[in-house]
């Protein structure tokens, strides 16, 4: 019964009482409402000067209305003799009788031409409303093509002067975000081409008076006649801009943000088939780049990130040890899963981690053959189901340059993954500390890292832009003085001036807890070959060494009053006798009172007080060269204390930062001092290069 009742009703044309009349509609309700009055005032003997005083008062309350809301006059007109003519007719059927022959065709024939009247009227209204749109419409672009001819007019010459290249502008578009505009140019005929402006890029950024870190650099246009040249008049790089606080879901196929141009406009890197190469000295804002790359690659749902860095693994840690102490809590109660997949801090960890991306791609290649076929493709098929590997290597153009046998063999293998694995879906982002012949010489790093960034922070030693961005004219390293600025090439758009974002500690967190659910798993096929090495990652003994590193307040708080307590040397310091070492000591003091011998300047005769517990025990160094300064001498002891592994200058300041405030580069000038003594022995080269006391040195 009720689907019947809705079909009735839903059947037959659906009537809006709230909608306005139109031509139709407007005259019928005139004409039926003149009838009915004029049929109610004869047979009440109504006066008829009523019915025209009405009349009047319409036509007049609608042409006030016109006026106000500036109707035409032809809608004036009309609507008024509307008005009059209906309480004319209305007043003579009154008086005549309404039923009769005479006075129903002439009122058909009022309705008919009100009806028409008010059509066209209504045509009138709109053709001016429109026409009125498109003058205004048609003064704006007056303005604005004004302004255009103006800097079209002005680079023409400016182009002519200090190309010696005449040009015609096509068009000059303003960008949205204010920051400068476009010019779209066609190359004279004589084969003049787009690279010769683009080499004059510092020429015409100052003929045309640009603020400092403004530029106009030229790229090709529509077809190889034409060039686009990019003027930048806001200095938008020199501002500091945080992370964009949208964390929102990503995808490896529609692009990761990396940064922002000069336009203001995000720049991204599509990494399906391509790796990855950034460059930059201490100091420029690399580190905070590869943290802004990590949030990427944690928002994308299509993609599992694995880092290595033998730096103690600095640049993975925040995204891990927040997850694994347990100190992001959500609100269902459910554990967060970390921002990365995996870590490796050591040099065993990242075998274990390559072998198992090697492992994968191999296994990849014979399980996904069906996919394969019935996607008629030779590239697997990505997303969340079948995730890419993005392997983030800090230093890791350094390591394929390392002279070192052990540190050479983690570099073939990271040449291995990178040419077998791009169809299946394993890709690498390498950091380097400079763009020099050194890190580029490697013929795959060239071929395969189409995405690169140069961030230089103003600095210019190791920073060759010719070689990092072949075939680009016009680049400086002057052009972007400012930390975490440089220049960003990928195979969608040449090489210009980017920033990356700053990232803040909390806004990991953040990002941790925003994404901890759409990060993919690692789909049958991959987990199979990975086997137990990626499947017990996380375990208690396997990121025991993250947990080591980790200082926490309260002993920080129980450290500051005990002198010397924040250098930790164990080899060095006061430890618990065992048995065997008791009865030395005991033997040794008893031959120093039998026969005089001279006594240790720091043995127990000077007593167990708080001085000489929080001491540093520095007879092992008897007859070393006489160091300058306590912190040298501490210096010299954690050299020691190192053994045969040896140590570095980064690791030697840590230590000592916190009691003597030593910087890392004062211990890069003791050890090259102690190295051309013969104090200390230099192992490796590079930024993995180690040192090793000369007590040592034999057994390295």
């Amino acid at each position: 019964m009720s689907t019947a009742t809705a079909k009735q009703q839903s059947s037959g044309p659906v009537l809006d009482w709230a909608a306005g009349h139109g031509p139709v509609t407007g005259a019928l309700s005139a004409t039926t409402g003149a009838f009915a009055v004029a049929t109610t005032g004869a047979a009440t003997s109504m006066p008829p000067g009523w019915v025209l005083a009405v009349g009047v008062a319409g036509a007049v309350g609608h042409t006030v209305v016109g006026l106000r809301v500036r109707n035409a006059g032809r809608t004036l007109a009309t609507r008024a003799a509307s008005w009059l003519i209906g309480a004319g007719w209305t007043t003579w059927a009154m008086t005549t009788g309404p039923l009769t022959w005479a006075a129903l065709g002439s009122l058909a024939t009022i309705g008919v031409g009100i009806g028409a009247a008010a059509r066209s009227a209504a045509l009138y209204e709109e053709a001016r409303e429109e026409e009125a749109i498109a003058a205004e419409q048609r003064q704006i672009a007056l303005e604005l093509s004004a302004e255009r001819r103006a800097i079209a007019a002005e680079w023409m010459d400016r182009i002519q002067r200090v190309c010696s290249i005449t040009v015609r502008v096509l068009g000059v578009e303003m960008w949205e975000t204010g920051a400068g505009y476009s010019i779209d140019a066609e190359l004279p005929s004589g084969g003049a081409t787009w690279n010769r402006i683009a080499g004059e890029s510092p020429r015409l950024s100052a003929d045309a008076r640009l603020p400092h870190g403004c530029t106009a650099t030229a790229s090709p246009g529509i077809d190889q006649g034409r060039v686009i040249i990019d003027v930048t008049t806001v200095n938008v790089l020199e501002e500091e801009r945080t992370y964009p606080a949208d964390y929102s879901p990503l995808s490896l196929h529609t692009g990761i943000p990396w940064g922002y141009r000069t336009n203001a406009s995000q720049i991204l890197a599509y990494l399906r088939e391509q790796c990855a190469l950034i460059v930059g000295p201490t100091g420029s804002g690399k580190t905070n780049m590869v943290h802004a790359i990590l949030a990427g690659f944690a928002r994308a749902e299509d993609v599992l990130t694995w880092v290595i860095d033998l730096n103690a693994g600095s640049a993975g840690l925040p995204w891990v040890l927040p997850a694994l102490n347990g100190e992001i809590v959500r609100k269902d109660g459910k554990p967060v899963r970390p921002g990365i997949d995996w870590l490796a801090g050591t040099f065993d960890e990242a075998m274990t981690m390559l072998d198992t991306a090697v492992r994968v791609a191999k296994q990849r290649k014979m399980g996904y053959q069906d996919l394969l076929s019935k996607a008629n493709t030779d590239l697997l098929p990505i997303s969340p189901r079948i995730p890419q590997i993005m392997l983030v290597i800090d230093e890791g153009a350094e390591i394929l340059a390392s002279p070192d046998r052990q540190v050479r063999k983690l570099g073939e293998k990271i040449l291995e993954v990178i040419r077998i694995a791009r169809a299946m879906g394993v890709r690498t982002v390498l950091t380097a500390l400079g763009a020099t012949g050194s890190v580029l010489s490697n013929l795959m790093i060239r071929r395969e890292a189409k995405v690169r960034v140069a961030l230089t922070g103003g600095e210019t030693e190791g920073m060759d832009l010719s070689k990092m961005f072949p075939g680009t004219r016009g680049l400086r390293v002057d052009q972007a003085p400012h930390k975490g600025a440089g220049f960003m090439a990928t195979p969608e758009s040449p090489a210009a001036l980017f920033k990356a974002w700053r990232i803040l500690p909390n806004q990991i967190r953040e990002i941790i807890a925003a994404t901890s659910d759409s990060h993919p798993v690692l789909d049958a096929v991959s987990a199979k070959a990975a086997g137990p090495a990626y499947a017990r990652r996380w375990d208690a003994e396997r990121t025991a060494w993250m947990r080591d590193q980790v200082v926490t307040d309260d002993a920080d708080d129980s450290a500051r009053d005990v002198p010397g307590a924040t250098l930790r040397l164990s080899a060095l310091s006061r430890q618990p006798e065992s048995p065997e070492e008791e009865l030395a000591r005991r033997f040794r003091e008893e031959i120093d009172a039998q026969f005089a011998t001279a006594t240790d300047p720091h043995t127990a005769d000077e007593g167990d007080g708080p001085d000489r517990s929080a001491g540093l025990n520095l007879s092992a160094l008897r007859g070393e060269p006489e160091q300058d300064s306590p912190a040298q001498r501490a210096a010299l002891a954690a050299l020691n204390a190192a053994g045969s592994a040896g140590t570095g200058a980064s690791a030697i300041a840590r230590a000592l930062a916190d009691q003597y405030g030593t910087t890392r580069q004062t211990v890069v000038g003791w050890l090259k001092t102690w190295v051309e003594d013969g104090t200390a022995v230099r192992v490796g080269e590079g930024t993995k290069a180690r040192y090793v006391h000369r007590s040592h040195a034999s057994g390295d």
